[in-house]
């Protein structure tokens, strides 16, 4: 089909070596650890990142087909290449296409939305141009007559063509990968996604806050932390520790407030003479996740990147710390592919400085009244595992795609049930836009439980692992 994009050089990355089973391991715990472990969707380093977390169900019938990666000395791996499922936690179906081509998708792995800079997009020049394809190709442009004559292309085009077609496109500029659709149709519609790609900003979260976390003393108002959403409603729920001292969630009035909007300001009347302690606030909301926000998994699943989603319940936390005296710092932590590591970001609104110490070692002091972002290295594909302010912070910092390899043998026949792997799509093509008319689990794809060990799905361009890793974009 069509060269890598970043030249002769890249053309290379496209060499695989195939896997079907895959366990989850090597990860260093960074740290002290506060307690059992936590939830997925407790992952503290999320907090204030908030949005959707679902579980990836697998392909959808209908909606994917053979391509080809095109690898050393013109090798051919046949994959299946198409959209994803996933079902979201509280309510909700997602669709996505995949982004990470090398990497294997872990059975039934729970993902979250995650801004760009938290994943390999973050150094990928061409990031924004796979946004324009989402937004240009199957499921966004379901009349598929519409998207060929848009295309030039005079043969007839169905859901798995489609699908295919744009996940290859989208390879091209995610993984620099060379990858030939099948079907000549879906071929003429994956070049002209490519050749016509324009770079378009990265989308705005379903759901995040700014200032996620907030600390001061007792007998004062605390905040802002501020509210950016694309929903109509978020509903505003304070923890029981909270409620249990006397700590009321209020609007920059003064008044009550158990619901906001975007750009609403939130803030919290802590009592004089409170004892020190911490509470959380949750919000949550329904609403549409933007089309190109990626979805990442803690588990070293295979990113994803959004095409398409149903109303969707999407959440976010911010916590509150209140004392009379010392250090009263207030801790964020973000994932920075860019600078390969953890920001961690420190408020000090107490009178006493306080030193940021992870895993044995003082990244640096926070005096008081002062602000301050310390970067904690992380290595790639590792684990970071600690707790700051009482508060626990976990991940796994997953930046870089696959680099060269040697193909092994395709399997000879591609499924959509995830058990030993898969890619993803619809099997009516009936849905458009951002809207997805079915929620839950789809009962044509049911999940086979692996035992002993992660299994991985098969095609998406999920079954692979590479000799070696190497940024997407370079």
């Amino acid at each position: 089909m069509f060269s890598a994009v970043h030249g002769p050089s890249a053309r290379k990355r496209g060499a695989l070596r195939l896997a079907t089973v895959t366990a989850v391991s090597g990860l260093v715990a960074v740290g002290a650890i506060a307690g059992a472990g936590t939830s997925f969707a407790d992952t503290p380093d999320q907090q204030g990142q908030g949005g959707a977390s679902a579980t990836i169900q697998g392909l959808e019938p209908g909606s994917f087909a053979d391509a080809f990666i095109i690898g050393d000395h013109g090798k051919r791996q046949k994959v299946s290449a198409g959209l994803f499922r996933m079902n979201v936690d509280g309510g909700g179906t997602l669709r996505t296409y995949c982004i990470d081509i090398h990497n294997p998708t872990q059975h039934e792995a729970k993902y979250r939305e995650t801004p760009w800079s938290g994943t390999s997009l973050a150094n990928n020049k061409d990031a924004g141009k796979i946004r324009w394809i989402l937004e240009n190709s199957y499921p966004q442009k379901n009349d598929l007559g519409q998207l060929a004559a848009a295309a030039g292309i005079k043969g007839k085009l169905n859901n798995a063509e489609a699908a295919a077609a744009t996940q290859a496109a989208i390879w091209h500029y995610s993984d620099g990968a060379t990858v030939e659709v099948k079907n000549k149709v879906g071929e003429q519609l994956a070049e002209w996604l490519v050749s016509s790609a324009q770079v378009v900003e990265e989308p705005k979260a379903s759901l995040t806050l700014d200032n996620a976390s907030v600390a001061g003393k007792a007998g004062s108002k605390l905040g802002p932390i501020i509210v950016h959403t694309n929903a109509g409603k978020v509903t505003v729920t304070p923890s029981e520790e909270l409620k249990g001292a006397g700590v009321k969630v209020i609007d920059k009035a003064g008044k009550s407030l158990s619901a906001a909007t975007n750009s609403s300001e939130l803030y919290f009347d802590v009592p004089a003479g409170a004892q020190p302690g911490a509470g959380t606030v949750r919000l949550s909301a329904t609403t549409q996740v933007p089309v190109g926000r990626a979805f990442a998994s803690d588990s070293k699943s295979q990113t994803q990147i959004l095409a398409g989603s149903s109303d969707s319940t999407v959440n976010a936390e911010a916590k509150v710390t209140w004392a009379e005296q010392g250090a009263m710092p207030a801790v964020t932590v973000k994932k920075d592919c860019a600078k390969g590591g953890v920001d961690i970001t420190v408020t000090n609104k107490g009178d006493k400085a306080y030193p940021v110490t992870v895993g044995g070692k003082t990244l640096g002091s926070v005096k008081p009244g002062e602000s301050k972002t310390l970067l904690f290295p992380v290595a790639e594909d590792q684990k970071y595992d600690f707790t700051l302010a009482g508060q626990h912070f976990s991940g796994v910092l997953d930046c870089k795609t696959a680099g060269t390899g040697t193909p092994s043998p395709a399997p000879s026949t591609p499924s959509s049930k995830p058990s030993p792997a898969s890619a993803g799509g619809s099997s009516t093509g009936t849905t458009g836009g951002t809207n997805l008319a079915e929620t839950g689990s789809s009962s044509s794809t049911p999940m086979i439980a692996g035992a002993a060990v992660a299994l991985v799905l098969v095609g998406g361009g999920a079954v692979f692992f590479l000799r070696k890793k190497k940024t997407a974009g370079q």
